[in-house]
């Protein structure tokens, strides 16, 4: 069976802001010759980090800060299988003071059909003491 999901009513604000292709690798299968559903969550990684690399690369490197994750959900639609290759969409939700809502979908990149939708909140921390610290003004605009 399966299931067609939709957008929550909560991202009804999100905004497209980074497109990632990534192979689908032979070895990434499991036993029923699927992807296995732990990939998924490293695709939305592998996406999230090169958009993160392209907004504030400076920031995260020269003062010392960054993003953690805080939350994490997949919505498993439809197996992927091998061979191929994926897109995974970034979008972001409305940003708070140090915390970013971010949306994934993931279709192959021969099938127009969603096979995976994946949510995420990012919280903006300084590395040396833990804490918190306000979204870098980078991270903001890319909502605006």
């Amino acid at each position: 069976m399966r299931f067609e999901a939709t957008p929550a009513a909560t991202d009804a604000n999100r905004r497209l802001v980074y497109r990632s292709e990534m192979p689908l690798r032979w070895g990434d299968q499991d036993a029923m010759n699927h992807i296995n559903n732990t990939l998924y969550f490293r695709y939305m990684e592998q996406a999230r980090v090169e958009w993160l690399d392209a907004m504030c690369a400076e920031e995260r490197k020269e003062s010392n800060q960054g993003a953690v994750l805080v939350t994490a959900s997949c919505a498993f639609l439809r197996p992927l299988t091998y061979p191929g290759n994926i897109i995974c969409d970034v979008f972001i939700g409305q940003p708070g003071r140090s915390s970013l809502p971010t949306f994934y979908e993931v279709r192959r990149t021969d099938d127009e059909r969603l096979f995976a939708m994946g949510e995420a909140k990012l919280v903006w921390i300084d590395k040396t003491s833990g804490r918190s610290i306000p979204l870098p003004e980078s991270l903001r605009q890319a909502f605006f």
